[in-house]
């Protein structure tokens, strides 16, 4: 009787090893075919990006055509040629006419800034007098309580 109950467990034994083993390939292949679907779907989207930007590239050639059968046909343009492109800015406000009266100003650019531009710094603490002052070298000590003052009575 021990006999048979032993080779019973060897008999499970074997039978959930061979179930397991099963279930170890299945999980691999089952990985395997969604990696496979994965790239296929990067492949998708990448041929389809390919798709928009060829659809895009041929209607703005079409365009182009179109658009030079108007200026051949209907309005005479031409190309510019190498005399009309201009050398500097000069050139081109050489064709400008005089400001009329009542027209608004011209833009201003920006331009950089020198030392003598800025305004001179005043303390709003001590004020014009004293600080003109304290450029001298006098003792600033005075003007430094004052300023610990008004702002201790603001409290």
């Amino acid at each position: 009787m021990v006999r048979g109950s032993r080779l019973r467990q060897i008999g499970w034994a074997i039978c959930i090893g061979i179930v397991f083993g099963g279930f170890m390939l299945l999980t691999f292949r089952v990985n395997a075919v969604k990696s496979e679907v994965v790239r296929a779907e990067r492949v998708i989207v990448d041929l389809e990006r390919e798709k928009l930007a060829l659809e895009t590239e041929f209607e703005t050639r079409a365009n182009q055509q179109q658009l030079a059968d108007w200026n051949a046909i209907e309005f005479g343009y031409l190309p510019p040629r190498a005399d009309q492109f201009m050398e500097a800015e000069r050139e081109l406000a050489s064709f400008s006419a005089p400001r009329a009266p009542g027209s608004p100003e011209p833009i201003r650019f920006a331009r950089e800034m020198e030392a003598s531009d800025y305004p001179a710094l005043v303390s709003p603490l001590a004020g014009p007098d004293e600080a003109a002052d304290d450029d001298d070298g006098s003792d600033a000590e005075p003007a430094q309580q004052d300023a610990h003052l008004a702002l201790a009575s603001l409290d």
